[in-house]
């Protein structure tokens, strides 16, 4: 069984990808700043689909959400991100999970 924390991971995941897939009724430009969005091509940015974290001066935005999805967002691989429906990227997603965090 998942813990609560996998859960909530997984589902900040697929928020993010409904978010950048234009699924959600969100401004992505505004709450998101894609990787390649300053026109330059750097290996950060070598998906479409990669996040660029914003600085922040207070120690409170750390924890926004815009900020903890970033790095894991970013090391998702490209094939997953590009999938066309949210429940493919779930059931994807879970599935890279299983295989990369080992079992308690």
């Amino acid at each position: 069984m998942e813990t609560l924390e996998e859960r909530r991971h997984q589902m900040d995941m697929a928020q993010v990808h409904k978010i950048l897939t234009g699924k959600d009724k969100v401004d992505a430009e505004r709450l998101l700043t894609l990787a390649n969005s300053h026109g330059r091509n750097t290996r950060a940015a070598a998906d479409a689909r990669c996040l660029r974290q914003n600085p922040g001066r207070l120690e409170v935005r750390r924890n926004f959400f815009t900020q903890i999805i970033v790095a894991p967002w970013n090391d998702v691989p490209s094939e997953i991100k590009h999938v066309s429906s949210v429940q493919a990227f779930k059931s994807t997603y879970r599935q890279l999970r299983r295989e990369r965090v080992p079992a308690a």
